[in-house]
Order: structure tokens, then sequence, then C-alpha cells
């Protein structure tokens, strides 16, 4: 702690997945209930090599004040207040409307949070630790900690939080991001290129994808209420959100993706018909995508999946029955693919249905 300021900013680290339960000797029931989960935990850090605590902490000796509270947006946000805080400085109706007024969802609903000193976050998420979300439940301090303010250590927390109850199929929000951030961010391809590591535990915090999707909502929060002078300490500069990032975190927010989406197309062959049909595709997220096309009876066209160039094949459809053709694949980072129907055979009807994230 008495590291000059550069350096503490500098050091923080976003965070780990570990093991907790909150147990509190002196809690009500229903804080007990709320707290002693294990639950999967997202961490902030002062300290790049943070030993990860697996062991739960057996008795917080923990009381607090407050609990579900109904907000000026007419919202009701559960917080919990350490009684260790001062009155005056910490309130369960402040950090109620602090957390109403975020950029968010209907997930806020179920979100507790649980406002207490640095020491006692140390002591419930880790001994270097500034705040940990897991399964609905976040810890985070109600008072400043090496120059880092409570409000941005909760900002990153909800944004695990938002993270926990959005999709990016086939992968896990809670380490890659939501679906569109993850897309625009280009977290499939920095995987493939080993310069990112989705849930990573170890030396690669900052190139862990999950933790700069925190960061990322951190700063989108931030500037929507006009705070534009906020760094960029924990998470390595390659994630830096671009403009078009920062518009696809909010529709992460406001507006999350949800399923696939199907799209059918259509061609008769006839005798005069060019041999080969291209049907163009736009996509702008990244996912799983399956092409499945139907051909006449006594029809053996080639079914593929090229590139935007039209020349590089990526993927080959095959028979999966005596009329069909099927290819499965991925979108990871590109952005524009072409279906190409080749006709061979009997001429006819083609129907060719596309899957896309």
């Amino acid at each position: 702690m008495a590291a000059p300021l550069t350096r503490r900013i500098a050091v923080l680290l976003a965070g780990a997945l570990l093991y907790v339960a909150l147990v509190g000797a002196a809690l009500s029931a229903e804080s007990k209930a709320l707290v002693a989960q294990p639950a999967v935990q997202h961490l902030r850090a002062l300290d790049a090599n943070v030993p990860l605590r697996t062991a739960r902490v057996a008795q917080a000796g923990l009381t607090f004040r407050g609990g579900p509270t109904t907000t000026s947006t007419g919202e009701t946000v559960d917080v919990r207040v350490s009684d260790t805080l001062p009155l005056e400085t910490a309130t369960h109706e402040g950090w109620a409307e602090f957390l109403a007024k975020l950029t968010h969802g209907p997930e806020l609903a179920r979100l507790t949070t649980f406002i207490v000193s640095v020491d006692e976050v140390q002591e419930i998420c880790g001994s270097r630790a500034l705040g940990c979300y897991g399964e609905n439940r976040m810890v985070a301090p109600g008072e400043l900690a090496a120059d880092i303010s409570p409000d941005e250590v909760v900002r990153h927390e909800y944004g695990h939080h938002i993270a926990f109850h959005r999709l990016n199929a086939p992968w896990s929000a809670i380490d890659w991001g939501p679906k569109r951030w993850a897309s625009a961010a280009n977290v499939c391809a920095k995987v493939s290129r080993r310069e990112a590591y989705p849930g990573d535990q170890g030396s690669n915090y900052a190139r862990n994808p999950g933790e700069a999707w925190a960061e990322t909502y951190r700063l989108l929060d931030e500037r929507k209420v006009g705070i534009t002078t906020a760094t960029w300490p924990i998470v390595a500069p390659s994630f830096f959100p671009s403009d078009a990032a920062l518009q696809a975190a909010e529709q992460d927010v406001v507006a999350p993706w949800a399923a696939p989406r199907t799209t059918v197309s259509t061609r008769v062959f006839g005798k005069r018909t060019a041999k080969v049909w291209w049907i163009p595709l736009t996509t702008p997220l990244d996912g799983d995508l399956r092409v499945s096309a139907t051909v006449p009876s006594g029809g053996a066209h080639e079914i593929a999946l090229v590139g935007a160039n039209r020349r590089t094949v990526v993927k080959r459809g095959q028979w999966i029955g005596q009329r069909v053709k099927r290819l499965d694949g991925s979108i990871c980072g590109q952005r524009s693919l072409f279906v190409r129907v080749t006709q061979k055979g009997a001429l006819g009807r083609v129907r060719v249905s596309v899957t896309t994230p």
C-alpha cells in the first residue's frame, strides 16, 4: 500500500476465478443463506501474483444493515452494508441508488451486494482483493482502497454480473464476454492466435477476455455519466475498446443476444440457369454456423462455405441423407462469407438453410 500511485495503479489486476463461501457468524439467517453458498468468484486484486484462495472462510464475523431497497427508479435492489462502515459515509439506500443508475437490464433484480470495509473484502475475497463477484453476489468496498474508488470496483464487478446473465454460445459469457462485445473485440480470433486466455487464473490475467469485458463495461458506464478520464490499468492495451466495441457492449446490456438466426434461400436450377449459385452471408457475430442443403432427387450438387475472396474454401458439405448435405463450422472473425452451390446431376429446386449466431 505504500507504493507510489503510479505503481499501485499499474499493478492493479482484474480477476481470477476462485471458490469461496461467505459465512458470517453474526449475520441474520437470510444473509447467511445468501453468502454461505460456494460460488465461482471473479476477483479484482492489487497484485498480479495473488495466490488463489480455494478454502472457505469459516467465520467472517460480519453484521449488516440494509436489504431489499426500493429506489427512485421503482426497482428493488438488495444491498447489505457492513456495520463497520460509518453510517454517514455508506448507506444501503445510497448504494441501491448507485446500482439502479448503472447501465443495466433485468439482471439487477437478481443481485445481492455486500458493501464492506477493505479489510473485510480481503478477508472474504482474498488477501489482496478489492472486490469479487460470484453467482448473483457481489462484495465491494465502501471506502477508498489504494486510490481506487469504490465506484470503480462496483462497476467492474457489476460487469461480471451482466456477463453471468448473458449468452455467447458456444462459449461461456462469464469467461469470453457477451456475444456482441466479444465479436467486436475479436475475442475468438485473439484466442486462436494465443493473444487471449479466457478464464486464465495465472500469468495471463491481463489477457483474460472476461476481465476485459468487465473493464469495458466500467468504462462504458463511466462515460455515460460524464467521466472521461478513466485509466485502463489492469487489462492488456489490445483490449482497450473502440467506439464500435463500446456500442456492442451497450447492446449486450440493454438488448442481449438470445439465439442463433436461420435464413432459407431457394433456387431452381434449369437448363439455362448458371451452374454456380453464390449466397452471400453477413456474419457480424462469432459462434456456430450450420449450412444444410436439400437437392433434387438424383442431384450431386457441391455445397461449400467459401471465404470473402470467393476462392478460399473453408469447408465442404457432406451427405447426411439421400438428398441432404450439411456442414457445421464456426465463425471466428470472418465478417463476410459465401455459400457456394454448384449444380451437378439432376436439375431442379435446391433449398439452402443457413444458421448463424
